[in-house]
């Protein structure tokens, strides 16, 4: 797996140049292909990159099938099917800030494993699970293992991505980018794998998910070490005081909780839009598929361009900018009524926009971070930063909802949706002046 995602990874970048000019007329370093910066990765590393994507397939392969499981082969009301997908969420965004802590406490690779046993757990359960009550036990104990493993993982990236950029490897938003770039490419492999296993049934898809963390919990026992050097375990408390007074930190969870709103909207307001467009969702599908290729394939030479011209906070305020004139495409198409071919135009026009934002704001927020957080506490932050996104989120869909059911002219919803993260930009901390150059400066 990790030679052919480091090659198809490689496929947009082969070309680098051999060499330019800084704006001081001093010759810049060559840009390392992809495939180079591959081979500079520790094994650690391309352990948790490879991971990463893994976990997605196992995610994706079962997750986006569950509320159709749920309504037509278990019974369940649409009430009670919204109720389980929201414990879903809540089991997993809401408890990150616990697995956050867990890492900081005992390290990395026993929550890593925790989470890889819950989840088999949970998959091979869900894949059983016949009464409502059995289903909701499957689902917490799902959404929990990724409360886990994810702030376990990412956590450590963003850490080594630190130590990568002071050793001089380059910024450390690249890495950060690589990093999306595996999950959105198991994100895109899961759904595919998961419908081809429900051609048998739900169970067999629940079984390969759970397949797929055997072989996840096996890497990890196999090659993750005791103790990572550099990671210091924090025994005293008091983590979570400091980190509600650490205002530059909640400004930062504020500012993403708003991108994280819009990308919501993928599963909120564009299916309306598509719905009334084209009288039917399917093009939905191929709207996700256009996101997830954007990603897989330009993430990494954004990053690198935007790494050469802004630091992490301008590169976000580009980021929130880009997803807010994605609203507004949709806008100022809605009162010309098209419909057809023609109607979906904007509805990909904003899916294109949200996704090039997407791809500054994600790895810039996490490379923000560690220059946020207090000593030690990284998993804590990175934690954090979920649960209090996911909160707002959970805010903030409930008044997008509202929102859309108003009766409003066409227009409306998508100019305040377009409002929330322009606006947001505001919400970034101020540039603080650090000694590792531009792209890691807070």
């Amino acid at each position: 797996m990790t030679g052919l995602i480091s090659r198809a990874l490689a496929r947009r970048a082969v070309h680098a140049p051999k060499g330019e000019n800084s704006d001081d007329g001093t010759p810049k370093a060559p840009r390392e292909s992809t495939r180079r910066l591959w081979r500079d990765l520790s094994p650690l590393l391309r352990l948790l990159i490879v991971t990463q994507c893994a976990f997605n397939i196992g995610f994706f392969a079962v997750l986006p099938f569950l509320a159709e499981h749920l309504g037509t082969a278990i019974g369940m009301a649409g009430w009670l099917v919204g109720f389980v997908l929201g414990l879903r969420t809540f089991s997993q965004q809401g408890l990150f800030v616990v697995g956050g802590s867990l890492v900081d406490r005992y390290g990395v690779r026993p929550v890593v494993l925790a989470g890889c046993v819950l989840r088999i757990a949970g998959f091979a359960w869900l894949g059983f699970a016949e009464a409502s009550w059995t289903v909701i036990g499957a689902v917490l104990v799902i959404g929990f293992a990724a409360a886990l493993f994810s702030p376990a993982v990412e956590s450590e990236v963003a850490r080594q991505a630190v130590v990568w950029e002071e050793e001089g490897h380059g910024s450390r938003t690249r890495l950060l980018a690589l990093f999306s770039v595996a999950g959105q490419a198991g994100a895109f492999v899961g759904p595919l794998l998961g419908a081809l296993l429900l051609a048998v049934d739900f169970r067999t898809a629940c079984l390969a998910g759970a397949a797929v963390f055997v072989l996840v919990l096996a890497g990890h026992l196999w090659l993750m070490p005791q103790h990572i050097p550099g990671r210091v375990r924090v025994r005293q408390r008091g983590g979570a005081r400091l980190l509600l007074r650490n205002r530059r930190f909640l400004a930062l969870c504020c500012a993403y909780g708003t991108y994280l709103l819009a990308y919501n909207q993928l599963y909120l307001a564009l299916p309306d839009e598509v719905q009334r467009a084209t009288g039917s969702q399917a093009p939905l599908s191929w709207l996700f598929a256009l996101s997830s290729v954007l990603v897989v394939f330009a993430q990494l030479p954004i990053t690198r361009w935007a790494g050469d011209r802004f630091d992490l906070r301008r590169s976000m305020a580009a980021g929130l900018l880009l997803i807010a004139s994605g609203f507004a495409v949709v806008a100022a198409a809605r009162p010309a009524g098209w419909t057809g071919a023609a109607g979906l135009l904007p509805a990909a026009g904003f899916v294109v926009l949200l996704t090039l934002g997407q791809m500054l704001v994600v790895p810039a927020a996490r490379a923000w971070v560690p220059d946020l957080a207090e000593e030690g506490r990284i998993g804590l932050y990175m934690g954090a930063l979920s649960s209090v996104s996911g909160l707002i989120v959970l805010a903030g869909s409930a008044a997008t909802g509202s929102l859309l059911d108003t009766g409003l002219p066409a227009a409306v919803p998508w100019l305040v949706l377009a409002a929330v993260p322009a606006l947001a930009v505001t919400l970034l901390p101020r540039r603080k002046e650090r000694a590792r150059g531009a792209g890691a400066t807070a």
